[in-house]
This record gives structure tokens, C-alpha cells and sequence, in this order.
């Protein structure tokens, strides 16, 4: 079986965020424990799995799961695009292709520059007060928000964009205050440097420390940073050390993600 590895919201080799990508040949996934397993044995931040469903299902062309090296999730955006970018570079798809997910259906559509644009679920944030954030991130937040099931993210806005880039929280006080870890943000220093806002995100929940390019997240960085800048169009970068460019557009209760990706590895999975 053929298995990839797509760096997802970037143009260039050995950025963005990693994924693994296998798509399967039967019409129903392997167990749970098998799948659970692949995953720690790629130990990126996701591996996601793929099967073609039968032409007759409603809204779906493809199934779609997503597990980290210690558990499955609900949404996972790079991985995502990842698996989109193989279909197409395969010609197993063309234009729009339709995942059906634990967290409903998904689309992903395919433009000529080829770059791929995600139509996911907006998330809706939830204001709220975390005893004991401020001392898990080293700093005091200027606001926190809960955000929706599939996410179980909290979003932290912190006071400037050095604040972001220079965070080093304590990861085991951080996986206390949250279901599966924090978005941290801030409004861009100098937008003429092509972004708005700049994000970090820690999931130690999930076994992943600090993830490189996260676009779940960006279903909720969407709507809090459109609300602020008042534009529904924005770019967010997000600042972890590999770095990626996120394209976000708002439209109600969706939220589009923009980016590309580069197959950097083929293998073969021999067990």
C-alpha cells in the first residue's frame, strides 16, 4: 500500500505542516487499533485515511479519518488538504471532492495555481474565564474563548505578535486547562508583510506539542479576527518554526481555507 507524505499549507518542501496520506483500495477502513497504530508509526501530528465510497452515496465521494499518534479527531484541516492534494495529483479526482468525516461533510476544490480551498464548519467561540491558563502560558491573556465540539480548542488572544512568537508554556499545566489544547493569537505587527494575524497551537491533549500549521484552528481564527478587522478575507500566518499561510474567508457558517501543498515522500507500507 502506498503511503505519503504532503507538507500542507505551503508551496515549498520541508514547511507548512506534514501529514501522512493512505488511501485504501476497499470500501471500508481497517480496524481502529490498526489505524491507531499506523499513525504512531508515521508520528506526524496527523495521518489520514481514505476510501472511496460507492457511487451511489449522497454528498460523498470519499471517507475520511484523521488520527494523531495517540488518538483519532473530529477535524483536521492540513491533513485535509493533504489528502486532496494526492487525489488530485493522482487523478483520482478532479475539481471538488466531497469527504464525509466525524464531523459531517467536507469539501475541498481544486484551482488551476493549484491550490486547494477547504469549506469547513465555522466554529462558534464561547467567552469564558481558565483558572490557571495565564500561569500555564507565561503570560496573561487579553481574551479566552471556548470553541465548538469538533475543535475543543481554547482561543487565546494575547497582546501582540512578539508575545505570540516568544511563548514557551508549560505543556503538562497547559493540557489541564483544555480539551485538547490552545490557540494562541494576536493581530499582526506590520500586515504589509502579508498576513493579518499570527497564531500558535499547543495540543498536548493529543499528543502533539506544538502543531506546525493547524487548519481546524483557523475556523475559529476566522470569525474572531473578521469580527475585529471587519473583513470577511484575511491571511493568517502561523508562527511555529516550520511556518505556513492560511487563507481565510468567512461566509456564515462555513469558513474557507486556502493553501497548497507538496508530496515531499512516497513509500511503500510493507506490514
Amino acid at each position: 500500500m502506498k503511503i505519503r507524505i504532503v507538507d500542507a499549507f505551503t508551496d515549498r518542501p520541508f514547511a507548512g505542516n506534514p501529514a501522512g496520506v493512505l488511501l485504501f483500495d476497499t470500501g471500508a477502513f481497517p480496524a481502529d487499533d490498526r489505524l491507531q497504530q499506523i499513525a504512531a508509526e508515521v508520528n506526524l501530528s496527523e495521518t489520514a485515511f481514505a476510501h472511496r465510497l460507492p457511487e451511489d452515496t449522497p454528498h460523498a465521494d470519499w471517507a475520511l479519518r484523521w488520527f494523531t499518534p495517540t488518538t483519532e479527531v473530529d477535524m483536521c484541516g492540513h491533513a485535509t488538504l493533504a489528502t486532496a492534494h494526492v487525489l488530485h495529483a493522482t487523478g483520482l479526482a478532479t475539481g471538488t471532492v466531497r469527504f464525509a468525516a466525524r464531523c459531517g461533510v467536507l469539501t475541498a476544490t481544486a484551482h488551476e495555481d493549484g491550490r486547494i480551498t477547504l469549506d469547513f464548519p465555522t466554529s462558534q467561540l464561547t467567552p469564558m474565564t481558565v483558572p490557571g491558563l495565564a500561569e500555564a502560558l507565561g503570560t496573561t491573556p487579553l481574551r479566552v474563548l471556548d470553541t465548538s465540539e469538533h475543535i475543543g480548542d481554547l482561543l487565546v488572544e494575547l497582546a501582540d505578535e512578539k508575545t505570540v512568537r516568544a511563548l514557551a508554556p508549560d505543556l503538562p499545566a497547559l493540557a489541564r486547562t483544555s480539551r485538547r489544547g490552545v490557540i494562541a493569537t494576536a493581530r499582526a505587527e506590520d500586515p504589509a508583510r502579508g498576513y493579518d494575524y499570527v497564531s500558535r497551537c499547543f495540543f498536548p491533549n493529543v499528543g502533539i506539542d506544538e502543531d506546525p500549521v493547524t487548519g481546524s484552528a483557523h475556523t475559529a481564527l476566522a470569525p474572531f479576527w473578521s469580527a475585529r478587522l471587519g473583513r470577511d478575507d484575511l491571511t493568517g500566518l502561523q508562527a511555529s518554526a516550520r511556518t505556513g499561510l492560511v487563507r481565510t474567508a468567512l461566509r456564515g457558517d462555513r469558513t474557507l481555507l486556502t493553501g497548497s501543498a507538496v508530496t515531499v515522500i512516497e513509500g511503500e507500507l510493507l506490514a
